[in-house]
Parts: C-alpha cells; sequence; structure tokens
C-alpha cells in the first residue's frame, strides 16, 4: 500500500537534548577510521579555532536517525519499516557538532514518492542547540521495498 502522500510536509515535535561528549566522538571517530586530531584532542580543535574537539561529519547521523524514529513509528503513516532500506543522507552545515553541544531534531517528511512499487520517503532534520543556533540540515532517504509477489 502507497504511503499518503498528505503527509508531505509534516513536522514532528523537538526532540529532548542530545548531549555530545568527547568520547562518543571519539569512539565515533575510530569506528569510522578517521584519525584527525581534531576529533579527539582538544588542543588541536582549539589551534583550529573550535573551543572544543568537533564530530566527524557523519556523527550527527546516529542523532537525526533517531529523531526520524518519530515518523518511522508513526501508525497513521503506514510505514512498514521491516522492508526499509536506508537510501541516502547528506548533511549541510553551518558549524561543526562540537563535544558539549546540546542538539534537538525537528523532523520534516519532504517528500513521499512511490517507484517501481516503491515507497520513498525523504526526510529533513533540522538540528540546533540548546540556545537555538542551527548547527546543522540533515536529509535520510527511506526505501520501503516492495512486497515479493508470491
Amino acid at each position: 500500500m502507497a504511503l499518503d502522500q498528505s503527509f508531505v510536509g509534516r513536522s514532528y515535535p523537538p526532540t529532548g537534548a542530545y548531549e555530545v561528549g568527547r568520547e562518543k566522538i571519539r569512539e565515533f571517530a575510530e569506528a569510522v577510521g578517521d584519525p584527525n586530531p581534531a576529533y579527539t584532542d582538544p588542543e588541536a580543535a582549539k589551534a583550529l579555532g573550535h573551543p572544543d574537539v568537533i564530530a566527524p561529519p557523519t556523527f550527527v547521523f546516529a542523532v537525526t536517525f533517531k529523531a526520524a524514529g518519530q515518523v518511522i513509528e508513526d501508525p497513521q503513516l503506514g510505514l512498514d519499516y521491516s522492508r526499509v532500506v536506508h537510501g541516502d543522507q547528506k548533511f549541510a552545515y553551518r558549524r561543526p557538532v562540537r563535544a558539549g553541544d546540546r542538539l534537538s531534531v525537528t523532523s520534516t517528511i519532504e517528500t513521499v514518492r512511490s517507484m517501481a512499487g516503491n515507497d520513498i520517503l525523504d526526510i529533513r532534520g533540522e538540528v540546533h542547540d540548546e540556545t537555538g543556533e542551527h548547527v546543522v540540515t540533515t536529509w535520510i532517504k527511506l526505501v520501503a521495498r516492495a512486497a515479493e509477489e508470491a
């Protein structure tokens, strides 16, 4: 069953704050194999003009994907998550994510479309810090694969 087109433009309430910690940044940088010292050494980050260590660009995906859960779990949308694969992601930064940031995310459904029996859902996440400063906008594309014919 195709997803409801009337959901395009629907926004969900901002998430509670996610506090970005140095250790989480270090673990993420190690997991993705990025040795940039600005991710692990406060002095290296300060030498680049940052107040503390910064996160690798894709770090924020963990925060925004969790926020997209509000969309995914919306029973009115009718998304069958058992058939979903991650199609794409994009990031548009205003500034890097920093240790000590307390981030909240507002998710909005940008597009809902069907292609070859698959439902494709684009979710935009607007990420702000505790002061209300816009940090980054993210886009997540989810593809709900068509049910296989019997």
